[in-house]
């Protein structure tokens, strides 16, 4: 008998239990249904994109005639025959991912990729055959910006940063505490143009019905997807339908609307059949999300005894012409380290590039690869153990809001993480170990996430079978929502796995924020937790009042439900039993979760340590990562399987960042050049050898009512700084510009 059917026939919880993934069944055998597999009512049509190829400027004629003629073609559609839609933005709004996102509109184009027309064909290589002869003239405008460097001059203070958080924050005399410091780190650190590429592409199945839109489209959020869609459409928000039962991962590339959504609603529109348009990887790198190129400046002092009294992370990154997204990128700074003298700052520089936005870990992934390769600097001037700075700068409340902290498990982690890795036998002074030609090093880094919880809704039944539905609207992008929503669901009503059926990706359901910041699993989890206490409330009155049930009488203060059955007073009924006598149809209870005066009253994050052990080749200047160890803090593990999973998929992001992700742009027409995955590298299997997640048992009673925190970003936050710092330990060769490429390394090493 194996752990989970002793849980089972003991009554043992099933929150925390390392359950398989309910839906993985479907998956494996290739079963789960993704947006691009909806089969429709009505013969499919295919739509592929005509995008600009130049910089900026308009649309002096196109010619569609001949793509028009070309066998299996069916309607070309372009701001010439394009229906009305509302104007896009406006770009500053608090609620950004619900603004219109107008396609075709006009003749104007704005980066590189913009579709300018859309071709519908009885199938996708028509379609695609077709588009490459639609023949566009454009007007170009000149003057056109993809320097970033070149701009630094024009940035501008944005009106605010990602998640509401303010642009610029200072405490006390940073200028005069900086100057007057024994010991001091200036140093400017440099992250490149990223790019999401999901296994599964950007893809929108879409279909009417009268005035009615369904849509089966690729999203994290399909609430503010609907109401992006309806917007741009001019449509009631009721008249738009959003499904996504599965999600071939996300990583924020799909939090925002894009162009393959409102293209297929306009397509079938104007068609009379259902239309799917799905972005080719090729397509996705100009219609989807990057990350901004930034430029961080961090200043470290320091008295001789390691205690900081002085720290600023200045930050300048890019945004569009016609947008603005600032990503909070030293934001997690104010709460890292403690220093009486502080500040941190964001600007913006517009370049004629496409918008940037939200990718995995935003503010963190980049602005960790700087800020923790400056405290290891800072270290190394100090001739200290890099752990041992870390401590002698834990905050007892959090440096700027000056409110105690949830929990504070960063210290934990690092001693944690140190006892396990060996960090003992790391060489204190740098390029002292050696395997042949390799140079061995080690280095680590703290990990910090900010915990969120957003308002949530769901709704439970349970029938008289003693089975239950749960419903609400969130999704699954791969990172087990389905099973840690069953486990909470069974566990909260006393009945095993299978008797618990969890529906999605739909907004139809109870509304959610979706997939996103990693609140998924804490809000969502504690809306069906609240949810099924209110259901087994309301059964246990029923239960009060019934003369025929033994619970007659007794308080439903008192009740529980475990084992199928309904518990109170000593006394007890099976579920089926109450159920069939007094509500024959099931009983539906909705309930929700709200944010709490704690998340004002207390600073709530998760925690970490990264360690790796890397080897640099001293002939070519090759870096291999060698082993990796990521010890964390994250509240309640609600399934440690999937919790794994997620943190070694976010540390295996963390050493592409390090290593070798990087957009380039082409300076004539601000193209990303290698925009598909044989240029745009990533992690292979023989870049990653071993690695490991473990946490640490705790229990966060403030962050929700199931003491969990969000686990899907913290473990790419600081992952790569802690290669940075192991070359470094290796070589004694600090390199501030990411990816640590050979060159740099060689470069390095020759100076």
């Amino acid at each position: 008998m194996d752990e989970l059917q002793q849980r089972q026939r003991s009554g043992q919880q099933w929150i925390g239990a390392p359950v398989d993934r309910v839906e993985g069944r479907l998956k494996v055998t290739g079963r789960a249904v993704y947006a691009c597999d909806h089969v429709p009512n009505g013969r499919l049509a295919y739509g592929y994109l005509v995008e600009n190829t130049i910089a900026r400027g308009r649309i002096a004629a196109i010619d569609t005639e001949a793509a028009a003629q070309m066998p299996g073609v069916i309607l070309i559609v372009t701001h010439r025959n394009a229906p009305a839609q509302s104007p896009y933005g406006p770009p500053k709004v608090a609620r950004r991912f619900e603004r219109p996102k107008p396609m075709l509109d006009s003749d104007r184009v704005r980066h590189y990729g913009q579709p300018v027309a859309l071709v519908i064909a009885e199938s996708f290589e028509a379609a695609r055959d077709a588009a490459a002869h639609v023949r566009v003239r454009y007007t170009p405008e000149w003057g056109a910006k993809f320097d970033m460097t070149a701009e630094l001059r024009n940035a501008y203070v944005p009106d605010g940063i990602n998640a509401g958080m303010p642009h610029d924050t200072a405490v006390g005399d940073f200028d005069a505490a900086f100057a007057a410091a024994p010991v001091r780190i200036d140093a400017t650190y440099t992250t490149p143009y990223e790019h999401v590429n999901p296994m599964e592409p950007h893809g929108t199945v879409a279909q009417w019905s009268g005035d009615r839109l369904l849509i089966h489209t690729s999203t994290q959020m399909v609430d503010t997807c609907r109401i992006a869609v309806s917007r741009t459409l001019n449509l009631p928000t009721e008249n738009v339908r959003v499904v996504c039962k599965h999600v071939g991962g996300g990583f924020g590339s799909k939090v925002p609307t894009h162009a393959d959504a409102i293209l297929a609603a306009i397509g079938a529109r104007m068609t009379g059949r259902p239309v799917k348009v799905t972005l080719t990887r090729q397509q996705m790198f100009a219609n989807t999300n990057h990350r901004t190129e930034t430029r961080q400046r961090i200043r470290l002092a320091a008295g001789r005894d390691g205690r900081m009294t002085a720290l600023a992370h200045d930050v300048i990154e890019q945004t569009a012409m016609y947008d603005e997204f600032a990503e909070q990128t030293a934001a997690f700074t104010r709460s890292l380290y403690a220093a009486p003298n502080r500040r941190t700052s964001h600007r913006l520089v517009r370049l004629d590039l496409p918008p940037s936005d939200i990718m995995r870990a935003p503010g963190e992934a980049p602005g960790a690869l700087a800020l923790e390769c400056a405290v290891d600097e800072l270290a190394h001037a100090l001739r200290m153990d890099p752990i041992e700075l870390r401590i002698r700068n834990e905050p007892r409340v959090d440096p700027e809001r000056n409110v105690p902290f949830s929990t504070r498990g960063l210290v934990a982690c690092m001693r944690e993480g140190a006892e396990r890795f060996g960090w003992s036998r790391r060489p204190s002074t740098p390029g002292n170990m050696r395997e042949g030609r390799w140079l061995i090093g080690y280095g680590m880094s703290a990990a910090i996430r900010p915990n969120y919880l957003q308002a949530s809704k769901a709704e439970v039944t349970l029938y008289r079978d003693a089975t239950a539905r749960v419903r609400l609207s969130m999704t699954d992008i791969g990172t087990g929502t389905y099973t840690i929503l069953t486990q909470i669901a069974a566990q909260s009503l006393g009945l095993p796995l299978q008797a618990v059926q969890v529906e999605m990706g739909d907004s139809d359901f109870p509304p959610t924020p979706g997939s996103g910041g990693s609140w998924g699993a804490a809000s969502t989890g504690s809306a069906v937790f609240n949810t099924c206490a209110a259901l087994c409330r309301k059964l246990a009155e029923v239960a009060a009042a019934d003369r025929a049930s033994p619970l007659f009488g007794s308080d439903p203060a008192q009740a529980r439900l475990a084992d199928g059955r309904l518990h109170a007073g000593g006394k007890s009924e099976p579920l089926g039993a109450l159920l069939a006598r007094t509500m024959p149809d099931g009983l539906s209870v909705t309930g929700e979760v709200q944010r709490g005066p704690e998340y004002q009253t207390y600073s709530q994050h998760a925690y970490g340590a990264h360690f790796a052990e890397v080897g640099v080749d001293m002939d070519t200047g090759e870096i291999r990562l060698r082993r990796m160890l990521g010890v964390f803090a994250a509240g309640r593990i609600l399934n440690p399987k999937t919790a794994r999973s997620q943190m070694i998929g976010g540390m295996i992001w963390g050493v592409g960042a390090a290593l070798m992700e990087e957009t380039m742009v082409d300076p004539r027409y601000g193209a990303f050049v290698n925009r598909d995955l044989a240029g745009y590298h990533v992690p292979a299997h023989a870049d990653i050898p071993a690695i490991e997640a473990v946490f640490l048992d705790e229990y966060d009673d403030k962050a929700n009512p199931l003491g969990a925190k969000g686990v899907g970003e913290l473990g790419i936050c600081g992952a790569g700084a802690s290669l940075a710092n192991a070359v470094f330990n290796a070589t004694g060769i600090r390199l501030r510009s990411y990816p640590l490429t050979l060159d740099k390394v060689l470069d390095g090493m020759r100076a």
